[in-house]
């Protein structure tokens, strides 16, 4: 069961809510999980695109030191 994303329209301001949703729904990582689920893979290549995956996080992380 999935808790949906709410978000509060102030004075008719919607590009701000908008971008405020957004970031909620980035930051809660449900879009990302639902990608992931849409198709079957193998272990093999699930292993290798979380390899790469960690490989852009540390450099990511590094570049910023």
């Amino acid at each position: 069961m999935s808790v949906g994303t709410k978000t509060i329209v102030k004075d008719n301001n919607l590009e701000y809510a908008f971008k405020r949703f957004k970031n909620q729904v980035a930051k809660s990582g449900n879009l990302s999980k639902r990608k992931e689920k849409t198709e079957y893979m193998k272990p093999g290549d699930r292993r290798r695109a979380e390899k790469k995956n960690n490989i852009r996080n540390s450099r990511r992380n590094n570049k910023n030191r």
